[in-house]
């Protein structure tokens, strides 16, 4: 005869949603009166609850005195578990809910900075012009690797070369250099003069500032040291409050720039070895969501103000390239 080697498939016992709210509310109060009041049942009913759910776990969620009670260690790893599950739970219902029959949903995933400065910008009024497709944007931060993500387009900067992706370039990058106008006061900044400024590192881009001083021949040492951010736009609010130099694409500090909050500190603008571009998987190249996205995404940048090389040329900027081999 067959024996089952595993009887928890063939027979599997869950806690209800009621006894997780009353666990995690409970734990959260360190209270079962609070936890009470919060779900407008009494305090016996929550405590029956936990206490049934602690019998049905065979183990003890909480350590019980007259006058308090408290997480075991049990209870504390638990106590993440279930309030990640209801968290999720809770998605789920309210996205099934708001959800018609013929809605699309389109998930983009964009590097914070990018996402904030470009793409919200260049988004402004696809919801009204397209209420049927709805939008759920994610920031990337790190690398991208498309197996990972549940995504549909990826707004993305290396050299399109993502696995499994069509990537269609939008433009390339234009770095400068800038600062707030007062900390260029009583500093020599001259390139080789170094110890007069604090040059902002991005964590990402280790070697961003020596690439910047080498398209320009110019030899510097010192051009890893200085505070570390995770974002451009870290980079650029700590440029704003004086922190020191921050090496960012123009495109993104355009704002500042055009100002006057923050200024150049020296006029040259180096063009990145990658570039921005719009990607998605090559299974969805022709799904209706994506092309609205992409003509959206086009008329943008047909339409939208001057190119980073006119704005440099505006600024005063003198933008080179940099070679790929």
């Amino acid at each position: 005869m067959k024996t089952d080697t595993n009887p928890s498939l063939a027979f599997r016992r869950y806690p209800s949603t009621t006894a997780l709210q009353c666990f995690e509310t409970a734990a959260r109060h360190l209270s079962f009166t609070n936890a009470a009041l919060e779900l407008h049942m009494t305090q016996s009913a929550v405590s029956k609850q936990v206490a049934q759910l602690e019998e049905m776990l065979n183990i003890s969620l909480f350590y019980r005195t007259s006058q308090r009670i408290s997480l075991t260690p049990a209870g504390k790893a638990y106590y993440i578990d279930v309030l990640s599950i209801l968290k999720h739970i809770e998605t789920a219902t309210t996205n099934l809910m708001s959800h018609s029959s013929n809605l699309e949903v389109l998930k983009i995933t964009a590097h914070p900075t990018f996402c904030a400065r470009w793409l919200i910008p260049a988004l402004h009024g696809f919801s009204q012009e397209y209420p049927l497709i709805r939008l759920e944007i994610k920031e990337q931060v790190g690398p991208f690797f498309s197996e990972e993500h549940d995504v549909d387009i990826a707004f993305l900067y290396g050299e399109g070369t993502w696995s499994g992706m069509k990537n269609v370039k939008l433009f390339d990058e234009y770095c400068v250099a800038v600062c707030r106008p007062d900390y260029l006061q009583g500093k020599d900044l001259q390139p080789q003069e170094s110890n007069s400024y604090v040059l902002l590192q991005l964590s990402s881009r280790p070697s961003a500032w020596y690439e910047y001083f080498k398209q320009q021949q110019i030899s510097l040492d010192g051009t890893f040291v200085g505070p570390r951010f995770d974002t451009f736009h870290t980079c650029i609010s700590a440029a704003l409050m004086g922190y020191g130099v921050a090496l960012v694409p123009l495109r993104l500090v355009a704002p500042e720039l055009q100002s006057g909050q923050l200024v150049m500190a020296w006029h040259y603008a180096a063009k990145g070895r990658g570039a921005y571009y719009m990607s998605y998987p090559l299974s969805l190249g022709n799904s209706h969501k994506t092309k609205v996205m992409q003509e959206w995404i086009a008329r943008y940048l047909e339409t939208s103000s001057q190119s980073q090389v006119e704005l440099a040329s505006l600024l005063g900027i003198t933008c080179t390239s940099v070679s790929h081999g």
